[in-house]
């Protein structure tokens, strides 16, 4: 982002109204997506200018923004148990057709749930005919994903990087118990979930895992670092919550945030949950963003020579050059990683244009599996038999 840009954004969060009706100004749409470029940082949902905070009778649900079942994207979806993270995690699940198959394990951002991946899930395992599988998570204070039973006393409140780490490959461990036998990994990571994956690449290779590369998706140090400072600002301006499910689903429509409403329809209503008590709202979020604020730094620190560190090929896939900065341009102009940069999406871009982002993951995996690798045919010199 250039700097003239950056002040410009910088002056318009500044002079945000906290008082501004989305549904009346649709002139402000467009602003409100510009806005939402900055928050491609890895920090959950985009801000736009929120609803009038007035009282005002509940919207009925708008059938056109009817919940999605996810059973139609993945084979199944499972509760499993990590005892040793004392975790009880929702695992959406398609296996490979094959022995020899790869599993993508993707990763979400902040604020979102491992069905952000339901429409991409679908193109991969249709596309690859059944080859490569995927296996999305919720992590901990996010989607389905709980304390296990005999701790439900206890808080569970620590999102550090640290702990996101040591869940994600405790969890893979419980799914896939035995290396051996294990299929090859091919790890993927948005925002939030690209610095998990890349820090935990290299505990699962000490385990002898076969990952065939690292994908992170629409998150760059230096960019995520330059955006902390707007935060609170920016999380101001969203709306607190909604009258239904349908309702935060057309917000994220209307407000270009998921720009597919179809992957909108399944995958919002995993990031909104009925209010506990009687108020303006009947739904919030699931997962409130400001009080992750202590694990900001924590999740985007050194995340740049994390990824360039990890003994996997790797793959960033933007949603715009602008967000790379040094050490990822000078690495990329090495060619130590492969970069793509995808057109018409925003932050959400493997929900805006699942086909398109499974396409690239895809390409990237066949590039890189060594299991699909074929040594050329030995020709005999001269005299051989």
């Amino acid at each position: 982002m250039s700097d003239l840009l950056r002040s410009a954004v910088a002056a318009r969060i500044a002079k945000l109204p906290l008082d501004v009706n989305v549904d009346e100004q649709d002139e402000d749409s467009e602003e409100g997506d510009s806005l939402g470029a900055l928050l491609r940082s890895g920090l959950g949902p985009p801000a736009v200018p929120a609803r009038s905070s007035r009282a005002k009778p509940r919207r009925p649900p708008n059938p056109d923004f009817a919940p999605i079942s996810a059973e139609t994207f993945f084979s199944s979806a499972l509760q499993v148990a990590v005892p040793s993270r004392e975790l009880d995690c929702r695992v959406y699940y398609t296996s490979p057709k094959f022995a020899d198959g790869t599993v993508m394990v993707c990763h979400h951002g902040a604020g979102y749930s491992g069905l952000s991946f339901a429409c991409l899930a679908k193109e991969i395992t249709d596309v690859s005919k059944g080859e490569c599988g995927v296996l999305a998570l919720d992590a901990r204070r996010h989607g389905a994903s709980s304390r296990c039973p005999r701790v439900l006393h206890k808080k569970d409140e620590d999102l550090s990087i640290g702990e996101l780490v040591e869940d994600f490959f405790h969890l893979v461990r419980a799914v896939f118990p035995d290396p051996a036998v294990a299929p090859t990994l091919l790890l993927v990571g948005h925002s939030m979930g690209g610095s998990v994956v890349v820090r935990a690449c290299p505990l699962l290779l000490a385990q002898k895992y076969r990952v065939s590369g690292v994908a992170v998706l629409d998150v760059v140090e230096g960019s995520a670092i330059e955006a902390l400072p707007h935060m609170h600002s920016l999380l101001n301006a969203r709306p607190d919550g909604f009258d239904s499910p349908e309702d935060a689903i057309e917000w994220h429509v209307n407000t270009k945030t998921i720009r597919n409403p179809q992957s909108a329809r399944v995958s919002v209503p995993a990031i909104v949950a009925p209010a506990p008590e009687p108020g303006p709202h009947a739904y919030i979020w699931r997962t409130t963003l400001r009080s992750t604020a202590p694990y900001w730094s924590s999740w985007f620190m050194g995340l740049s020579d994390a990824f360039l560190a990890a003994r996997a090929a790797r793959l960033l896939l933007l949603a715009g050059t602008d967000r790379l900065d040094r050490p990822l341009m000078i690495a990329q102009m090495q060619g130590k990683f492969q970069m793509v940069v995808a057109s018409g999406v925003g932050h959400m871009l493997h929900e805006d244009d699942p086909t398109h982002v499974a396409e690239i993951l895809l390409e990237f995996w066949r590039r890189n599996d060594a299991s699909r690798l074929r040594l050329p045919v030995k020709i005999k010199g001269v005299g051989e038999t």
